[in-house]
Parts: structure tokens; sequence; C-alpha cells
């Protein structure tokens, strides 16, 4: 079903150009800087974008992995369109089809960081006639179409001051919990591995194929409950780096950060789901063994610090934590009460804990959940059964549900809180 993502866009015909436009991609020139890495909440499909003159105007069709904040405006000297969206890969732009005389040059690439920038400069004075972002069978499109405007009344849109309701936050400015009603649940799905790092494998299966099945499975069931907007750290067979995986939490203004994993252990005979929180110290071996697998950075998560010297950093991480650590642990009980309420086998210690990496953000609440462990046979049976799939999905749907109804009520301002999936 079609439906437009109104609550994404925040659409402005402004002037203030953001200094600062770094590591450009030029795609209309004949050299080209290469792809800078970053950690992209979405990805550009170059092959279902385009950028055509139509009648008189222009128009552009940006096809893209998944929804992001974004909006438009324009500037002038030269006129150009800007096109501002939550950090979005467009290193293939240059790939994108291209037929509009009345586009001067396309270029792209990261203005600030968790924000990506699209400039199109035109070769006269034309106004948004009309933009919206859609998304149909999981396939999302930003549509900008330009008409041409009296040169008088494109200066005045160019001139337009930046309203003080709209200043792109930096990533750690993000507001954690939002009140009901007023923006979605943020939640960031992690499937563990990918690419290079295959995870446990067993029978020809690979634990970062059966963790992004079921992550994809999950959003979907999310999404449908109508006030989440979730996000994947991978969509595809690729590696991401665990300090990558924080960083498109934050850029997301994450409410919660699930990562998924399904283990496979050398000695004992684990089974069951297992939820874990972050301990300095690991709760037993087994949890050890599984932490030094995920740890392989020693990062400060996530968290830009860079100007605060070791001490300051380290007090304010910690209060971080301490404020942060209760709802982590809320939301661990929460999930394990659903889990167990639908009838889900769950390991005899159902919440642990360990120093696993991703989850060391010290103001998103994390979980590392092991849906089960490859090394048990049941377990592998469970993962590869679509019923059982969407079985604990509805499970931990439910179980964000009423953790955000928690949240709230602690909260205690008119309702206000993390929204309810």
């Amino acid at each position: 079903m079609r439906a437009v993502l109104a609550f994404l866009a925040v659409i402005f015909m402004l002037g203030a150009p953001v200094a600062g436009q770094t590591q450009l991609w030029q795609s209309q020139s004949v050299q080209t800087q290469p792809a800078q890495t970053l950690s992209a909440i979405a990805r550009l499909d170059a092959s279902a974008s385009s950028l055509s003159d139509k009648g008189r105007g222009v128009v552009l069709r940006l096809a893209i992995s998944q929804p992001v904040p974004w909006r438009v405006r324009v500037l002038d000297n030269p006129p150009r369109l800007i096109l501002d969206t939550r950090e979005v890969d467009f290193s293939q732009i240059i790939d994108m089809t291209r037929d509009a005389d009345r586009v001067a040059d396309l270029r792209a690439g990261v203005f600030r960081p968790g924000w990506s920038r699209l400039v199109l400069e035109l070769t006269g004075p034309y106004g948004v006639a009309g933009a919206g972002m859609t998304t149909e069978n999981g396939a999302t499109m930003i549509d900008v179409t330009l008409a041409p405007i009296d040169a008088a009344e494109f200066a005045l849109l160019a001139a337009k001051p930046e309203p003080e309701a709209w200043v792109p936050p930096k990533p750690a400015d993000l507001p954690k919990i939002t009140p009901r009603g007023v923006g979605p649940l943020v939640v960031v799905l992690d499937p563990g591995h990918g690419g290079l790092d295959p995870g446990a494998e067993r029978d020809g299966l690979r634990e970062a194929d059966l963790m992004l099945t079921f992550a994809r499975e999950f959003k979907e069931v999310l999404q449908r409950s109508g006030n989440a907007l979730v996000i994947l750290t991978r969509d595809d067979d690729v590696f991401v780096p665990l300090e990558a995986r924080i960083s498109i939490a934050r850029a997301a203004g994450a409410h919660v950060l699930l990562s998924l994993h399904a283990d496979a252990l050398a000695e004992g005979d684990a089974s069951g789901a297992t939820l874990y929180t972050l301990s300095d110290e690991a709760s037993d071996a087994a949890t050890r063994t599984l932490a030094e697998r995920h740890d392989r950075d020693d990062l400060l998560a996530g968290v830009d610090l860079t100007e605060q010297d070791d001490l300051i950093a380290n007090v304010l991480m910690d209060m971080a934590r301490t404020e942060n650590a209760p709802r982590v642990d809320r939301l661990a009980e929460a999930l394990k009460t659903s889990i167990k309420a639908e009838g889900l086998r769950m390991h005899r210690r159902p919440i642990q804990s360990g120093g696993f990496s991703v989850l060391k953000s010290p103001d998103i609440p994390s979980l590392l959940i092991e849906l089960g462990f490859l090394s048990s046979a049941r377990d592998l049976a469970r993962l590869t059964d679509p019923a059982w799939r969407a079985r604990m999905a509805g499970a931990l749907q439910t179980g964000l549900a009423q953790w955000a109804d928690t949240e709230a009520a602690l909260a205690g301002v008119g309702g206000a809180g993390v929204p309810k999936p």
C-alpha cells in the first residue's frame, strides 16, 4: 500500500547556506572524488533513480533503501536546489540516469555528521512545485518537482533565513524519548555479522543470513504497528564495523538498539532465547566467550567527546549509563515477559550480561538478543521455521510496546515518553 511518510519530511524553501560542504561526489564532472567511508542509514539505488526535464520544469526521483528524515529548499547565486537527508550514501549518484538540460551540475556528499546533502545547480530560477516521500512494497522514493518561477520570487525564497525551529541536530543532540503522538518509536535492529564475518555456521546455514532474515521480518511487524520507524544497520550481506553500528543508531536518533544473534557454543548445551545487557565483566564463561568474539574494537560507545579530557568524558558517560541502566533493565524484563507469555523457549538464565561493544552506547537502551544457538539442533530448527520467527517477532513487538508504556508512565508529563510501537 502506498503511503506518504509525512512525519519524515520537513520541507522548506529557504536561504542561508550551510558552510562546510566537504567531500562531494561530482556526478557531472569528469573528475570524481572517491566515495568516503560512512555509516549511512540508507543507500541510493541509482538504477531506479532519475533526473529529467519535464514540460517546463525538472523532476528528481531518488530511490533509497529505507525512509529517512529529509527537507528541501532553494538557494541563490547560483540558483540551486538543496536536499538534506539523514545520512544517505550517495556515492552511486554518478550512475543515475540524467536527462536534464536545466540542471547545470549535480553533486552530493556529507555536509555535517549524520547529514547528507544533494545539490542541483540550476540554469535558472525554479521553485519547488511538489515534494514527497512514498513507500511501496518496501521501496522508498523521494520525488521533487521543480517549476519555473519569477526571478524576484526565487530571490525572496532563497533569501529567507533558516528558521530556528529547524536546525540540523548533531547526532549526540537527538532526543532519546519523545512525547507520545509527536513522533515514532525509532528502533534500530542490528543483524549480527555479515560480509566477511559470517558468524556461526551449521549445516550450510550462516548466522549472518538467519539474522538478516529475522531482522527484515521483525521490521515489517514493527512498522505495521503504525508508530515505529525501524532502521537496519545492514540490509545486505555486508560487513558493518561495530563502531559504525552504534553510529547508525545515534544518527537515527534511536530510542532503542536491538542486536540480533544466534551464536554457537563449543561446550555445553545452551538453547533458547537469551537477553544480554552490558556489564563490565562477563557474567559467566559462556558470556565471556561471546563477548570476546563480538568485541573487536576498543571504542568509546560511538560518542564524540574529542573536545573533552579523559576525566570529564568518563564522568559524562558514567552519568549517562547510570541514568540509562534502569531503562535497559526494564526493557530486558519486558521482553522476557512477552517471550515467555508467547510460550517460546528461553535459556534457563534468560537475562545475562556481558561486555559486548555493540551495547556500549551510554544513553541508548541496548540489548543483544541471542534468538537461539546454532549449536542446538532444536534452536536451529526454530530459527528456520517462519511460523516460529513470526511468533518471536510478535512477542518482541509486544514487549517493546509494554516497555514504551512503562517509560511513558515514569516520565509522568502528560503521558510523554517513548512512543508506543
